[in-house]
């Protein structure tokens, strides 16, 4: 008897010890899954990339810190930093426009939109990271301009992190071919006097909205405070003015973080944005409050400027398309196509 039962308790272990690694199996593959899920992207949205004509690769000229597209009957125009090599930073630059018309595969350049301004401006020694609008039956050009840094005998620039302020000058024209005029104002926007501000040392890369009647200027700030690692802490700020020209009034705080590149667009009813820092989208029901809806980008475009219907005056309500003008720095600072697709 005592026989038996051993032989039965030894059934009933291998019965058991089966069970055991039925489900341990199976908590195993369970595990496997979620795992799998918790790494896959965060992100369904895809950025692709083609060459252009025109204004992609160049023996002799660097170009970059394009502006959004905007389309005028059948054409496409972006404008754009040029500056001659060697020179690769857009502090040496002058502004450039091109234009396609097959939807930006191919361009033509057509020349200098804006160059420097009059000696000891603003802008007397670059002008560089343009953005355009259509208002009205105008062409606004906001773009980015420093003078020779204070003090040097020579005039030169050296891009110091103490007192090479920026600000935020305007031109318009009644053709998007300009020529472009400063307007009298100048610059419309310039940095914070409160070292502690987010804007305090860099204010630039604007990027336009027309919003509740009033015109939204979008850009980004740098703080004297942080000194020669001031860009790793670039943050977006916006300012509000009842018309083009300005006054410009700003938002009292930045709101949006590690947006070193200022890409903005309709949708939804709100407004969404790259930030490129923390590769992610986010979305602003008012403009103002963001809150990420894609995270974990990958290879998205660096300095983008998208194609919007919205910079037209007829097209202002139209969602994007998804493409764009983008830097790349291979063989030479340069544009490429890019494509941007929610999946």
């Amino acid at each position: 008897m005592k026989q038996k039962l051993s032989s039965t308790t030894q059934r009933m272990a291998v019965i058991l010890l089966t069970i055991l690694l039925s489900y341990s199996c199976i908590f195993k593959n369970k595990s496997s899954k979620v795992v799998t899920i918790e790494s896959a992207p965060a992100s369904s949205v895809q950025f692709t990339y083609t060459d252009v004509t025109g204004i992609g690769v160049d023996s002799v000229y660097n170009r970059r810190d394009n502006s959004d597209v905007l389309k005028v009957g059948n054409k496409y125009y972006v404008y754009y930093s040029r500056m001659n090599k060697p020179r690769v930073a857009g502090y040496w630059a002058t502004i450039w426009y091109a234009t396609s018309e097959d939807e930006g595969h191919n361009w033509k350049e057509q020349g200098m939109a804006l160059g420097l301004g009059a000696k000891g401006s603003f802008d007397s020694h670059s002008v560089f990271t343009p953005n355009i609008l259509e208002y009205n039956k105008k062409y606004y050009l906001y773009y980015t301009a420093v003078k020779p840094t204070p003090g040097t005998t020579d005039n030169s620039f050296e891009n110091n992190s103490t007192n090479d302020f920026t600000a935020i000058g305007l031109a318009v024209a009644d053709s998007p071919d300009g020529p472009f005029v400063r307007v009298e104002n100048n610059p419309v926007l310039t940095i914070s006097k409160d070292s502690a501000d987010f804007d305090s040392y860099r204010v630039d890369d604007a990027s336009l909205l027309v919003r509740d009647n009033k015109i939204w200027l979008y850009y980004k700030g740098r703080s004297i405070i942080h000194g020669e690692k001031g860009w790793r802490f670039t943050q977006m700020g916006v300012a509000f003015a009842d018309k083009p020209e300005g006054p410009f009034i700003k938002h009292p705080s930045p709101i949006l973080e590690k947006s070193h590149e200022v890409l903005i667009w309709n949708q939804d009813g709100g407004v969404a944005s790259l930030a490129s820092f923390d590769k992610s989208i986010n979305l602003a029901p008012d403009g103002i409050n963001f809150a990420p809806i894609h995270n974990k980008l990958v290879n998205i475009p660096s300095a983008p400027g998208l194609y919007r219907p919205s910079l037209s005056d007829e097209g202002r309500d139209t969602p994007i398309p998804g493409w764009g003008i983008s830097l790349t720095t291979k063989k030479g600072p340069h544009f490429h196509r890019f494509e941007m697709i929610e999946e």
